[in-house]
């Protein structure tokens, strides 16, 4: 059977879904703008299907477009991958980690994978768990480090490392010194992330067994937002050690005294099951043992 799409097209159609117009879209992919939308023209043609709503200057992806999508980039990554098979050193890696993990785990594992490979092309994408796990579906990055558990049909998901989470507050806080009554503790004005961070959802998931319920005073996005608001004295609030480790040994924060168990969690690596494994992909999975 002939193929009637090319890679070309492809590229195009990715380019213009990307930026909304095919003048914008022909500047990324070095072509001029009659070039460019005669190759998506060509491809609609070949596909039998419109793949953009036409809104003025603006080209929106439809139905069709958002289905091809994510197997467009597939095959243009696979594609990327062919030619660089015969560049010894050159490798491209693009990884998506949601923020607890980009901040403060992924920095080490980051520069010894530069050291080794210091040619290498290398893209970090840093967004809470839910956009990691869209970006990953979208095959925007070729793996995703998660913070929460993924519940994505098309995506892989395995276990990475364990994680321990630390119930924390203020040097001065009411609670801190003292055994805690689970009912103070639940009641003590929390601070958490936001929803859809793998963090808010791990920690409900964590909790709520014991406190059954939480009340919250304020949601942060970023987990260095919420250790300082906690050492200013705001609340209380439960974040990876790894995050206040530096507080706690300043003695800004103390762990509370609680009748809880150890908590931790799971972080996860997660892959889309049509994603085919790069060279990149293969040389930095050693770095994550």
């Amino acid at each position: 059977m002939s193929l009637r799409i090319s890679l070309r097209e492809l590229e195009v159609f990715v380019a213009v879904a990307e930026w909304g117009t095919v003048t914008r879209a022909a500047e990324q992919v070095a072509l001029t703008q009659s070039a460019a939308s005669q190759a998506l023209d060509k491809l609609e043609q070949g596909l039998g299907a419109k793949l953009f709503d036409r809104v003025g200057r603006r080209l929106l992806i439809n139905e069709h477009g958002r289905l091809l999508l994510p197997r467009a980039r597939a095959l243009l990554d696979a594609a990327g991958d062919m030619q660089d098979l015969f560049h010894g050193g050159e490798l491209a890696l693009r990884i998506g980690a949601s923020t607890t993990i980009a901040n403060y785990l992924l920095p080490p594992l980051l520069a010894a994978f530069r050291r080794d490979w210091p040619q290498a092309r290398l893209e970090l994408e840093v967004a809470n768990t839910r956009d990691i796990v869209e970006a990953v579906a979208a095959f925007r990055v070729d793996f995703g480090l998660i913070e929460g558990p993924c519940h994505h049909p098309e995506l892989l998901a395995t276990p990475w490392r364990q994680d321990e989470l630390l119930v924390f507050a203020a040097a001065d806080h009411p609670l801190a010194g003292r055994k805690a009554a689970l009912a103070e503790l639940a009641e003590a004005g929390w601070i958490l992330r936001e929803a859809g961070s793998g963090t808010r959802e791990e920690v409900e998931r964590a909790l709520l067994p014991h406190l059954h319920r939480l009340a919250i005073n304020m949601e942060l996005g970023h987990s260095e937002a919420i250790k300082h608001a906690v050492a200013a004295g705001l609340g209380v609030s439960c974040l990876s050690r790894h995050v206040v480790a530096d507080l706690l040994a300043a003695g800004g924060i103390v762990e509370l005294d609680a009748d809880l168990p150890q908590l931790t969690r799971t972080l996860w690596r997660i892959q889309h099951r049509d994603k085919s494994v790069s060279r990149g992909m293969e040389a930095f999975d050693g770095y994550l043992q």
